[in-house]
């Protein structure tokens, strides 16, 4: 069996002496040159060193996040006190101060059918007051509920309207139909590990980034 055996993201045994190119065929193997063979050793031997790291890493954050919230659950009884649970941010500090744990959590929102009610009632104030302004008003409000490649608008974006003031009854229905329209669908930790070289330095994050290492 030769190393590119199998199909990607199947397990396929293919004939031996074949392998899949990147369309799917099979190529005999005999007519696959040296560099294009020994590319793929070196790229399937990265890949499967990557697997393992993110293997590492994803055990790593289960049992840190296990490590602090019962860290917190034990601080917490010291004063009697039942949390069932880590709710929100929390800051850990070594004793000498070199070092900081911070754990962050954000919940994840989508939008549910109102949104478009939302986009209608938007639609209206916005033709209403253009009427006689330019185009590219109407366009930077439109910037708001574009979506990306997967159909999702952005939250971000979404804020800078809630955000602003204005007082028109049309405009504060649709400010409360956006509101509504936010659903809560799961909560993300972060977890992020800082480090000072000495005492009253600045902190710095230890990066967890390939890219910044």
């Amino acid at each position: 069996m030769s190393i590119m055996s199998k199909k990607p993201n199947t397990t396929t045994v293919i004939p031996l002496g074949y392998s899949f190119n990147a369309s799917g065929h099979l190529v005999p193997t005999d007519l696959i040159s040296d560099i294009d063979k020994t590319r793929d050793a070196l790229v399937l031997e990265i890949v499967e060193k990557v697997r393992g790291l993110r293997d590492i890493m994803a055990d790593f954050k289960t049992d840190t996040l296990a490590d602090i919230g019962a860290f917190v659950e034990l601080s917490a009884e010291k004063y009697g006190v039942k949390l069932g649970g880590v709710k929100g941010n929390v800051t850990l500090c070594s004793f000498d101060g070199q070092y900081q744990l911070k754990l962050s959590q954000a919940d994840v929102k989508i939008f549910d059918e109102r949104i478009h009610a939302a986009k209608e009632l938007v639609d209206i104030c916005i033709h209403k007051w253009t009427e006689d302004s330019r185009a590219e008003i109407k366009a930077l409000i439109e910037h708001a509920f574009q979506t990306d490649k997967e159909g999702n608008i952005s939250i971000a974006r979404i804020y800078t309207l809630l955000q602003l003031a204005i007082e028109d009854t049309q405009w504060q229905q649709a400010m409360k139909a956006l509101r509504e329209s936010m659903q809560v669908v799961s909560t993300k930790a972060y977890l992020r590990i800082y480090r000072r070289a000495q005492p009253g330095g600045k902190y710095e994050q230890l990066s967890l980034d390939l890219a910044a290492l």
